[in-house]
């Protein structure tokens, strides 16, 4: 479907998770700029009044709840708080709140696992079931789920991380479609890299599992070779300003597209993924992250490592 670029869309009020860094913040602060009603939210107190503190800084006004994606209690009372800022629930949410996860699929604790779904798919989800009631009653409402282009590109090193992205990509084609006739829009954006603190939690994912790993020293040189490759996307990728400026749009428009797809890397990369056989996208991406060769030792099988009380 294309958009119709009438303003006539706008929401009024929009909640916004995970505001307090890279992507969220960017958008909080651009909403607050063309005179949304922006709330919000974030892990802390500490970092709902330092949101609060960058937007007066730069001559806006925007609210902050504190909330815990993991927790649906915490869910449920930001939730509650939008609604008594924005008299009923907010107009739109903005559902851009997850958390990285790097390293092999057999080599991450489950508690880590559970936590990476938990954040990305499960409470995201949550949330969006949370703001629904009141924009079905209104008959109107719009929600933006931001994913990844990591979604539909599974590199080495990345797997969980992509599988949540992937689960929540195809949670939001199919509640596009369930609440359509409540009045209520879904729009999916897929940003490709940006350069937020995201890279730099996965560095740290990366360093913990070459410290705590018994065979650490076989898999030395694809952690570091990952880790490399993590520093210089890093480097070479953008701000987040143009993925606020796509939700910004895909809020603004009267009909919004289902997808967008943000940056040069994700259409290209995205286009290659569909367009290239699996052993030839398999080659290059194993050669990227030193896989391509037999690992010097032989463990026994790998296997996803278990936590206390598993």
């Amino acid at each position: 479907m294309n958009e119709q670029t009438s303003s006539a869309g706008w929401p009024a009020s929009v909640l916004v998770t995970g505001a307090t860094s890279g992507i969220g913040l960017a958008t909080a602060l651009l909403l607050a700029r063309r005179g949304r009603r922006v709330i919000g939210t974030a892990r802390s107190q500490d970092k709902a009044d330092a949101l609060v503190r960058t937007a007066r800084e730069q001559g806006l006004v925007l609210d902050a709840v504190v909330m815990d994606l993991r927790d649906p209690v915490s869910c449920r009372e930001a939730v509650g708080r939008a609604a008594e800022l924005t008299d009923g629930g907010p107009d739109a949410l903005v559902a851009n709140a997850g958390i990285p996860l790097a390293g092999a699929i057999t080599d991450v604790s489950e508690d880590r696992i559970r936590e990476v779904m938990e954040v990305n798919v499960v409470g995201t989800l949550r949330m969006c079931s949370l703001v629904l009631p009141a924009m079905r009653e209104r008959g109107r409402g719009r929600i933006v789920t931001v994913s990844s282009a990591a979604a539909r590109i599974s590199a080495p090193m990345n797997g969980w991380y992509s599988a949540s992205k992937h689960a929540l990509s195809a949670a939001t084609h199919s509640l596009r479609m369930e609440i359509r006739r409540y009045g209520v829009q879904v729009v999916l954006v897929e940003p490709g890299t940006v350069a937020t603190p995201f890279w730099d939690r996965a560095q740290e994912d990366l360093s913990a599992l070459t410290t705590a790993d018994a065979d650490a020293d076989a898999d030395a040189d694809v952690h570091d070779r990952a880790a490399s490759l993590f520093s210089r996307i890093q480097r070479a990728a953008g701000g987040p300003q143009p993925v606020a400026r796509t939700i910004a749009r895909a809020l603004r428009v009267q009909r919004p597209r289902c997808r967008y797809t943000v940056g040069v890397d994700a259409h290209l990369g995205t286009a290659l993924q569909c367009a290239a056989p699996l052993w030839l996208s398999d080659h290059v991406k194993s050669r990227l992250f030193a896989l391509h060769t037999p690992a010097d030792t032989a463990p026994a099988p790998a296997r996803i490592r278990q936590t206390s009380g598993s």
